[in-house]
């Protein structure tokens, strides 16, 4: 049975016409899926669905979602981040639960912040609860102390850049931030610590920051910490204040996709 997928030009090109061809008759696509975007159940018989090709040096791979969370595209990232952006998108996603054992929810935030006179793009991430460790029954929010484990560096003032932390990255994709990435267990394949329900829209002066640079701050604060700031002026005023308070950590991370 024809399939209901989008084929975009740039995935023909890579594929080819054989490929798309056969995938649009329904012969190499599946019925259902998980949609790489919000990761909830698709069916390609039954509503637009969406090819999304990832590709690396030497490998590539091709996933699906729905039409109306992302459009058909092809995503270039590093070879060694192939495997980590698609394990991400098809659900690994370890990150920290929440107090009383629920997931915890962290919310991401983008901006551009001034940092010894240069704009930096950035990602400010707070919690909607406490976090907790996970299996522990504890009501401590162990937010900072986590990610403090995983190589955040406390920062005092906002004077200088953090450091890069080794093997995290920022997935962009076609100009929207689809995840952050960290290292797998023993240091492997990366896995999402955070997955965008639905593509984070940036700014075009945040993307063309972080294409200039290669480079994302990414800032973490415990819920209550930072808040949804609607000026990026006030949220350097929140990261001053958190910093200050000792309620701040952050890392460098680089880039991947455009």
């Amino acid at each position: 049975m024809p399939r209901m997928l989008d084929v975009s030009e740039d995935v023909r090109a890579e594929i080819g016409d054989e490929e798309a061809d056969r995938l649009l008759v329904g012969d190499n696509s599946p019925g259902s899926y998980d949609c790489t975007s919000c990761r909830t159940p698709g069916d390609s018989e039954t509503e637009r669905t969406s090819t999304v090709l990832f590709i690396g040096e030497e490998t590539a791979v091709l996933a699906f979602a729905h039409a109306s969370c992302i459009p058909s595209q092809v995503v270039k990232v590093a070879e060694d981040q192939l495997q980590g952006a698609v394990r991400s998108i098809t659900g690994a996603d370890p990150r920290p639960t929440g107090t009383g054992g629920e997931q915890a929810v962290l919310g991401v935030t983008s901006g551009l912040v001034l940092i010894d006179n240069q704009l930096h793009p950035a990602l400010v991430v707070e919690p909607t609860g406490p976090i907790a460790r996970p299996g522990s029954a504890g009501e401590e929010d162990e937010f900072l102390p986590l990610l403090a484990e995983q190589g955040f560096q406390p920062v005092g003032d906002l004077s200088r850049p953090p450091g890069t932390l080794s093997g995290w990255s920022v997935l962009l994709a076609m100009g929207q931030l689809h995840a952050i990435l960290q290292p797998g267990t023993g240091g492997g394949t990366p896995v999402a610590w955070w997955q965008a329900h639905q593509p984070l829209q940036v700014t075009s002066d945040w993307r063309a920051a972080a294409n200039k640079s290669r480079t994302v701050l990414v800032f973490a604060a415990p819920v209550g910490s930072i808040g949804q700031q609607p000026r990026e002026d006030l949220l350097r005023d929140a990261l001053d204040k958190a910093a200050a308070d000792g309620r701040l950590v952050a890392a460098a991370m680089p880039l991947a996709g455009t």
